[in-house]
């Protein structure tokens, strides 16, 4: 079972969380040192909210088109994290046009959402701009989470979060993004009461407690008796963090900046989660807003409260936070070492959480149980298999992670490709919508080929005539890519030129494994292993 960036957890509480400032660079996560370096997680962990219950911290990660939908994250010091489960099992209980035989929503599908813990468990609502709100909930964050349940059919609206208040009260914090029917303003933030059970909004308790532009990304807290309202804005300078605080929900509010943001250096980190631990010390998990190719990368930041607001990042004489890059770790632990298994056996009944398939994938065709040790794709036709532009965007069931944007990363598949058929083309890919790059086999007639594509220029190699092939990805931290080959898993040649890795559609570059078939429904591959390794 693959998992990722997994810590044995004895720790406990450092004395200090003396900051240390560094420049941003290919180093990220935690030194092994009593530091970490941000990011702490440098690959797409988009529109974060992170909470802490007892000596366990969880995160929630908005996934778009990506199945299971809605990534949940565990840590222990909040610099290690692992994805334990997804909250959304099927994506065509939000939409059909999620599915493997649709695969028109690369942007939308599950966007950003809010985590909470109250009355006595775990519970998740998340937004998609065309088909409203969800929620779900679960006694135990790794699952199962109950069926989804849809809380309001509506469109335009976005950054939801819920509240439950002290007297057991439940609130619906979000976004109205397009022009509102009650001032014809773009970006209100409304706020509701829910009904007990949470799964209904009531509409006659609607009022509206904020309008700027490009204000989303909320968060509802009390905390020492006072209400705070999270979100961002666009100002000048970017997206900058805002928080609003008052008595009463009613208000009147008091609003400041929170933090200044620079696009270029630091990506403008805005969307996430305020956490406070057990010592009183707070911080703040989160996004950066501004996507490269390895997309939204996740950062923690020290909180420092000044006057009681939370200031984000190093306090500047405006009393307005900047970017820190380096801390010490609050939570130490002792005796461990960074560990990855870095093999995929595929010897589980089920995927490790870390794998989504690029929409729902089609259940009948793939298998771990069909050849013990292996997971087994059976090639299908892509939607409108004529048209050879961008195909693998509408071939179903590619089998994808997230691309780390460190030192090094090699990806490398076994493959027995015995059983393909005529028409088929199976391999390895890095995508985005942006730009596609494959490493493969493509099958003509009885005979089978090497095949290279890079923006659907194609370079056809030589003839595969054993059954089994290694295909290899290598990557570096600008996101140059180049493809390798073996025949016999030892000698590695170099095909295809080197490709750069992508960002498109809010979304960072994947990598997957992939198996399609133009003219027939017909032919099938085993992968026996996938191993990802990377350098810091």
């Amino acid at each position: 079972m693959l998992k990722s960036l997994v810590f044995i957890v004895a720790f406990y509480l450092f004395s200090s969380n003396t900051l240390l400032f560094a420049q941003f660079g290919a180093k990220w996560g935690d030194q092994s040192n009593g530091t970490f370096q941000n990011p702490v997680l440098p690959s797409d962990f988009s529109d974060l909210d992170a909470i802490r219950v007892g000596d366990d911290f969880y995160a929630i990660s908005s996934t778009m088109q990506f199945s299971p939908g809605m990534a949940v994250l565990h840590s222990k010091d909040l610099v290690n994290w692992e994805v334990i489960s997804h909250v959304v099992k099927d994506l065509t209980q939000i939409s059909p046009k999620l599915n493997w035989d649709k695969m028109d929503s690369y942007g939308k599908g599950v966007w950003a959402g809010s985590i909470r813990f109250y009355k006595g468990k775990y519970w998740v609502y998340f937004g998609t701009p065309d088909d409203g709100f969800f929620m779900s909930s679960a006694s135990n964050p790794a699952g199962p989470w109950e069926p989804l349940h849809q809380v309001w059919k509506v469109s335009g609206w976005d950054d939801c979060c819920s509240f439950c208040d002290d007297d057991g009260q439940l609130y619906f914090i979000a976004t109205n993004f397009e022009p509102d029917p009650i001032n014809h303003k773009k970006y209100n933030i409304h706020l509701f009461k829910m009904t007990p059970d949470g799964k209904n909004i009531i509409q006659e308790s609607d009022r509206i407690i904020y309008q700027s532009q490009g204000s989303e990304a909320n968060k509802l807290y009390k905390i020492n008796g006072t209400y705070y309202h999270f979100f961002s804005e666009v100002k000048t300078e970017g997206r900058v963090i805002m928080m609003e605080r008052s008595k009463s929900l009613t208000g009147p509010w008091e609003v400041k900046q929170l933090n200044h943001v620079d696009k270029k250096l630091d990506k403008e980190p805005n969307q996430g989660g305020l956490i406070q631990l057990k010592n009183g010390q707070w911080w703040f998990f989160t996004h950066h807003g501004r996507g490269d190719w390895e997309g939204r990368a996740a950062s923690l930041l020290p909180v420092n409260w000044l006057a009681g607001w939370p200031i984000i990042g190093k306090v500047g004489a405006d009393t307005i936070g900047t970017m820190v890059w380096s801390c010490k770790k609050t939570i130490l632990n002792r005796n461990t070492k960074l560990s990855r298994q870095t093999e995929e056996s595929f010897s589980d009944k089920t995927l490790s959480p870390d794998w989504e398939w690029n929409y729902q994938p089609r259940a009948s065709k793939w298998s771990l149980s069909a050849r013990k040790g292996h997971l087994r794709l059976y090639a299908f036709q892509p939607i409108n298999p004529q048209d050879t532009v961008d195909i693998l965007l509408r071939a179903g069931n590619t089998l994808t992670q997230r691309s780390l944007r460190t030192q090094e990363c090699t990806v490398m598949i076994k493959v027995d490709i015995a059983n393909m058929s005529d028409g088929q083309q199976a391999g390895l890919t890095h995508f985005s919508t942006t730009s596609i790059a494959n490493i493969g086999v493509k099958q003509i007639g009885n005979k089978r080929y090497l095949v290279f594509t890079y923006k659907n220029q194609e370079i056809v190699g030589q003839e595969i005539k054993g059954k089994v092939i290694w295909l290899k990805s290598t990557w570096n931290y600008d996101g140059i890519n180049q493809y390798f080959y073996s025949l016999n898993g030892k000698d590695f040649t170099p095909f295809g030129l080197p490709t750069q890795l992508t960002w498109g559609s809010y979304r960072g570059d994947r990598i997957g494994i992939y198996s399609y078939n133009t003219q027939q429904e017909k032919g099938f591959i085993d992968v026996d292993f996938v191993k990802y390794l990377f350098k810091r």
